[in-house]
């Protein structure tokens, strides 16, 4: 500034004054290519600390220190699982589906709406301990196994459920007044499906096909197949063929006392409402 005024009181030189504005200007350009640098140091030093989007568990490293990563391609450096929430995916027949629309007459989206609560067990597990809701369906049914999937989210403070296990899970949709249980024991399965050993009026065994409604501890309501006053072989199975005459001994689903020893050919009990 002092030299601009000197020069236009033509007491100093106009190569004075360009001199210093060019000084003035470098200055600043450095001052800038300083901070750039700076900048680009922070960025390359934030690439060295990896944090995880979410908490969970990480597994082993996949690569060890000093190794090359990011050449060219992604690195995979380890699996981190999220395991609070735990994500629970399940599957329903289209058999199932159909049923659950025509009796609730709501679609499938308007279902999940209802934030339906879920109730899961693992294999060592009694019952269904830990709740749940349902927060997902897939847009449609897959066209090789038929089914539609579904997905469950369950709470998991203290990380005591991992991901990968199997579990069992129990869905609400329908409420049914009442019910034929009979124990979980006494049901089979074969090429065709599940099945009861029955016993009929003349003592003789015969193979009912029955289908499974859902797990009550011990016990597994019968939705189709069984009437109320029929008996189900519950024990002796193996002593039980289709066809065959036995001697059975009869025990009330009610008797608290504990029944007597099952003649050859096997126990029955009547089918619980």
């Amino acid at each position: 500034v002092r030299f601009t005024k000197l020069v236009t009181q033509k007491a100093a030189a106009q190569t004075d004054v360009d001199n210093w504005l060019y000084q003035r200007d470098a200055a600043q350009a450095a001052v800038m290519s300083a901070e750039a640098q700076r900048d680009l140091a922070r960025l390359n030093l934030s690439y060295t600390k990896v944090t995880s989007p979410f908490d969970g568990r990480i597994g082993r490293r996949l690569k060890d220190p000093g190794n090359l990563v990011g050449a060219g391609e992604a690195t995979l450096l380890a699996d981190v699982d999220q395991i609070d929430p735990l994500y629970v995916y399940f599957t329903i027949n289209e058999r199932d589906l159909l049923d659950i629309t025509k009796e609730t007459k709501e679609s499938v989206d308007v279902v999940i709406r209802k934030d339906i609560p879920l109730y899961l067990g693992l294999t060592n597990e009694e019952g269904y301990p830990h709740k749940g809701y349902l927060d997902f369906a897939s847009i449609s049914l897959n066209a090789t196994t038929g089914t539609l999937t579904l997905r469950g989210v369950f709470p998991n403070p203290q990380g005591m459920m991992l991901p990968g296990l199997f579990a069992r899970l129990r869905v609400p949709v329908t409420h049914d007044k009442s019910a034929l249980l009979v124990p979980t024991v006494a049901i089979g399965f074969d090429q065709l499906g599940p099945y009861l050993l029955m016993v009929d009026d003349k003592n003789g065994v015969q193979r009912r096909g029955v289908k499974l409604g859902p797990e009550v501890k011990d016990l597994t309501v019968i939705a189709e197949g069984l009437q109320e006053q029929e008996w189900v072989i519950t024990n002796g199975l193996l002593l039980a063929i289709p066809g065959k005459q036995v001697t059975p001994v009869k025990a009330s689903a009610s008797n608290s006392e504990p029944p007597p020893a099952p003649a050859p050919g096997g126990q029955l009990k009547k089918a619980a409402p």
